[in-house]
């Protein structure tokens, strides 16, 4: 039996990648996409490349294709090794915090920090069955309190609360051989980083580092290519 990765929001950018670079080590990956005709894509030109990734809808805000995802990993595998909380909306550079538009902060939470806490409150009793569970929020350093400044008020908010979502579980977790961890993958040219960021490929290590460590590394942690940050 394969290890087992789970990507949320894995039709494009750093999810796709990460897929592709978990894939890439011998992992069955379930590429998870809200999106199933463009999940079903994405997946097919991974498996063109020999790849074993699996496409399957996955919506982190909806709790009826969360379940049936859940159910999909435990018939086909048994077990989850390794989930990656990728899924994230609203990288919203034209606001203000005092001007913010609470409809865009309520779907920026929605997402961006209930999704994953519903993903890992459906996939922990998988993960309990894996020798090395890992789980890997994908956060960013607009979420770090130590150089939170103007801008983007609901993405950095959100952000900041996923790592904080990150300590609560790393610590519930402790001891029982699962690892939890946020990782920034740094400014990335992707449809939400825009142009000029660093290639793509290069992020999507960041959060691969952080599914592929030993037993002995690092809980409850914030990185950058393997590198601690300042809270």
């Amino acid at each position: 039996m394969p290890n087992v990765a789970l990507v949320t929001g894995a039709n494009r950018g750093i999810g796709l990648e990460v897929a592709r670079q978990l894939a890439q080590r011998g992992m069955a990956v379930v590429l998870g996409s809200r999106d199933p005709q463009k999940g079903g894509v994405a997946a097919k030109r991974l498996k063109d490349e020999g790849l074993d990734v699996r496409p399957h809808a996955l919506d982190v805000t909806d709790e009826e294709t969360i379940d049936e995802t859940r159910r999909y990993v435990e018939k086909e595998f048994g077990k989850l090794d390794v989930l990656i909380n990728n899924a994230g909306i609203h990288y919203d550079t034209w606001q203000r915090a005092t001007e913010a538009d609470f409809e865009v902060v309520r779907e920026a939470l929605e997402t961006n920090l209930l999704g994953p806490w519903r993903i890992t409150e459906a996939f922990v009793s998988l993960l309990r069955r894996s020798d090395h569970g890992r789980i890997v929020n994908v956060s960013s350093g607009t979420g770090l309190l130590t150089e939170m400044g103007a801008g983007t008020p609901a993405y950095g908010v959100s952000k900041a609360a996923l790592n904080a979502l990150t300590r609560k579980v790393a610590a519930e977790l402790k001891g029982e051989g699962i690892l939890v961890n946020s990782v920034c993958p740094g400014w990335v040219a992707t449809d939400m980083g825009g142009s000029g960021g660093r290639p793509i490929e290069d992020g999507a290590a960041s959060v691969v580092w952080a599914a592929l460590l030993p037993d002995d590394g690092p809980t409850g942690g914030f990185f950058r290519d393997g590198k601690p940050l300042a809270w």
